[in-house]
Parts: structure tokens; C-alpha cells; sequence
């Protein structure tokens, strides 16, 4: 006995190729090209909102670093202030506890000039 095999070529077949699906699928609502424009500028918009709410975030963080920048260059200010107060007074009180200073007698009295 023999065995016959018979394959129908049709347009269809010739174009399966291997792990691809052979069922199409066909929408049953259509978009016509004014649709399809409104769509992607609506999908270009919405990226855009959320592209700004991420850049805005980041601008509020800025803003915050900024700040606390401001406050650390008004502390190093006065802290410079106060190591100059620091040793202007340390100054005077080494002036007072000196040796020279401890040598010089107070005045019995005190005269001024009048004009």
C-alpha cells in the first residue's frame, strides 16, 4: 500500500513561520485617523504632566538645599564672629593677669583737664 500526502499551498500557510501564532486578531471597533491623532497627542500629554510633576519635585528639593546652604553660611559667619569676640576677650584678660599689669599700682587720685 501506499501512502499519498497532499498539501494545499494557499497564501495564508506560506507565511507560518516556527513559535508564531496562527490566528489573527482582528479588532471589531475601527479608528480612523483622527482618532488615532487625538490619541497620541492625549498619550504625549500625559507624559508631559508627568514629566513636569517629577521636574518640580526636584525643584522643590532644590529649593530646600538651598536653604539649608543659607543657614550653614550664616553660622560659619558667626561663628567667625564669635572667635573674634572670643579672643579679644581673652586677649584683655591676659593683658589684666600679665606680670607688668600686676606690677602697676591703681592711682590715689584721678584729675581731669577742663576746656
Amino acid at each position: 500500500m501506499s501512502h499519498y500526502r497532499t498539501t494545499t499551498y494557499n497564501r495564508r500557510s506560506q507565511n507560518w513561520n516556527r513559535n508564531q501564532n496562527t490566528a489573527r486578531f482582528t479588532s471589531s471597533v475601527k479608528l480612523g485617523p483622527v482618532t488615532h491623532t487625538v490619541l497620541v497627542a492625549l498619550m504625549v500629554t500625559v507624559l508631559g504632566l508627568i514629566y513636569l510633576t517629577q521636574a518640580t519635585r526636584a525643584t522643590g528639593y532644590d529649593y530646600q538645599a538651598q536653604a539649608i546652604e543659607d543657614k550653614i553660611a550664616e553660622l560659619a559667619s558667626e561663628k567667625t564672629d564669635l572667635k573674634v569676640e572670643n579672643a579679644r576677650l581673652t586677649a584683655l584678660e591676659s593683658v589684666r593677669s600679665s606680670s607688668v599689669a600686676k606690677e602697676m599700682d591703681t592711682p590715689d587720685s584721678t584729675t581731669y583737664l577742663k576746656q
